[in-house]
């Protein structure tokens, strides 16, 4: 557990201004061996306690010294994630880590269909829908598909009950 003394090392302005400096030196390593020989106890114990929360995070990274212990005065390097950290857009973890999903107007009407088919309404009503339905071209299958994710929402109580049933399913 941490003391109180090691939660008041931490300091994100601090973290900050670390992540910045070794990003100026981005890809390489920056020697700081003799900065921490140069600072008292305190800062050296704030500079150790900083460097390895960004270390844990994956944010920084160090060498292993001789004793293959990690040494965080032993020159520390920004990882790509620290950059990324950095960057106002989030960096290349954004992009990679964005899911795009497509769905072609046929899945959509299909997807539609379905849920006619399944409903409470007369046949007559659900034949005429369904017609309907096959009959609209693309962009009026998104604009309509836009509305009933609108609507599913707008039901907010349907709406946590399904996000809850795909967060706690089975992968």
């Amino acid at each position: 557990m941490q003391s109180a003394d090691d939660q008041m090392k931490l300091d994100r302005a601090y973290q900050r201004k670390l992540l910045e400096e070794l990003a100026a030196s981005y890809p390489d390593r920056v020697n700081w061996r003799s900065r921490v020989t140069d600072m008292d106890p305190n800062a050296v114990a704030r500079y150790q306690a900083n460097l390895a929360y960004l270390h844990e995070h994956g944010l920084v990274s160090s060498e292993l010294d001789a004793g293959l212990q990690f040494d965080m005065s032993n020159n520390p390097k920004i990882t790509a994630r620290g950059m990324d950290f950095l960057a106002d857009d989030g960096g290349l973890s954004a992009i990679l880590g964005m899911v795009t999903v497509k769905l072609h107007e046929d899945t959509l009407k299909e997807l539609i269909g379905q849920r006619i088919v399944e409903s409470d309404l007369p046949q007559p009503e659900k034949s005429r829908l369904l017609d309907q339905l096959k009959s609209l071209p693309g962009e009026t299958i998104k604009h309509l598909t836009l509305k009933l994710v609108d609507a599913g929402l707008a039901n907010w109580p349907l709406a946590v009950q399904a996000i809850e049933h795909f967060v706690h399913a089975p992968k």
